[in-house]
């Protein structure tokens, strides 16, 4: 679809969706604490209107092993609800979709995927790159890697490889039973170096002395160490490290983020704009997180260039002062569905600028070749 700048002063009506299955396959497995993928599939959405295209993916999993919300609900709450909402409406800013989005319970990551491609679209009406839109600012952003569980000297080799490649932090995935001893061989090769660990909810209380002793290695910080819906036994913890903890899944709202600094739960906060339900409610973690003084990071989900694009950009935002995970696009896909090479160098990510809105293409003919399903909704 020709992608024109028309001067739009009443809004951006949305014409059609189209709405597919992707599945994209992994370079290397990508081993955390709650499984193994080979590949990543996700739901990809491309709202259209006015002549333009605005483009979204979901960071939901074919089951419910991160969140709640899966692949199969996901669509079928878009193409049910959704989607039938705001087809043949206009709209002139993507906060007129919270009438429509906010009356329904949880389901953030399928609210998210309307949500963000309706900012692509509508960064795209006003000709306007979609960090300049958000309120960011630069054209690159620190980056950092983050490595799956893997044998110690798999793993060595993965930081001397990162190292090398300049990346401004290394996070290594833990679980019980593969935490203090890889932490201290990375460490005793690297004393210098931005560590981070993440458990990905591994853990429990009756580990806290496990997670003490990670304190010996001057980590930046350990991220979600238990339960995905805690925030009253973080805080416990936190009170027992000297090492900050950095809240993930805990974290859907400003809300949560609040309960969560108040309470001392967390001093640092990733956001993926993705699973807390799009860039208004992204934007509004942000902005508590800088009144509280806790630093926040663009966290990642291993996304297609799509979603990648979507995070370079919001990482521009000014409390995005710790490296997130939006590392170059190659590490995990030979071939991306987007036209761009989103490719860091010396640990920076230049945000993508190919025109107005996310600033990247889809590679159609590629992505017709990993579409497990597609359709369009008029």
């Amino acid at each position: 679809m020709t992608q024109t700048v028309p001067a739009i002063r009443d809004g951006v009506r949305i014409e059609a969706a189209e709405l597919r299955i992707v599945n994209l396959p992994l370079v290397t497995p990508f081993v955390i604490s709650t499984g193994t993928m080979t590949g990543k599939t996700f739901p990809l959405l491309v709202l259209k209107g006015e002549g333009l295209e605005g483009v979204a993916e979901g960071v939901m999993d074919p089951q419910p092993d991160y969140l709640e919300e899966t692949v199969p609900g996901a669509m079928a709450f878009l193409r049910e609800q959704l989607l039938p909402a705001i087809i043949g409406k206009r709209f002139t800013s993507p906060y007129e979709l919270a009438s429509i989005l906010d009356p329904w319970r949880g389901n953030r990551m399928a609210k998210a995927v309307v949500e963000m491609a309706f900012w692509d679209l509508w960064a795209k009406s006003l000709g306007l790159p979609l960090k300049a839109a958000l309120g960011g600012v630069g054209d690159n952003v620190d980056v950092g890697v983050s490595l799956g569980i893997a044998p110690v000297e798999t793993t060595l080799e993965r930081v001397e490889e990162a190292v090398a490649n300049g990346y401004k932090r290394t996070k290594l995935k833990i679980a019980r039973g593969h935490d203090v001893k890889i932490v201290e061989a990375v460490r005793a090769l690297h004393p210098g170096i931005k560590l981070t660990v993440d458990a990905n909810t591994d853990y429990g209380l009756a580990d806290l002395p496990v997670l003490q002793a990670l304190d010996d290695f001057a980590l930046d910080y350990i991220e979600q160490p238990l339960a995905y819906d805690d925030i009253h036994d973080h805080a416990k913890v936190q009170a027992a490290l000297k090492t900050a903890i950095c809240l993930d899944e805990s974290i859907r709202s400003a809300s949560d983020a609040r309960k969560a600094l108040e309470l001392g739960a967390a001093r640092v906060i990733n956001i993926k704009v993705g699973r807390v339900g799009g860039f208004m409610a992204a934007r509004a973690i942000h902005d508590v997180s800088a009144a509280f003084g806790a630093p926040v990071w663009c966290g990642g989900m291993l996304e297609s260039g799509i979603g990648r694009a979507h995070n370079i950009h919001l990482a521009t935002m000014a409390n995005f002062t710790k490296p997130g995970d939006t590392s170059s696009a190659s590490r995990y896909f030979k071939h991306d569905i987007i036209n761009e090479r989103l490719e860091a160098k010396n640990g920076r990510m230049p945000v993508p600028a190919n025109g107005p809105g996310i600033g990247v293409t889809l590679d159609r003919d590629y992505l017709d070749t990993v579409t497990m399903h597609a359709e369009e909704i008029r």
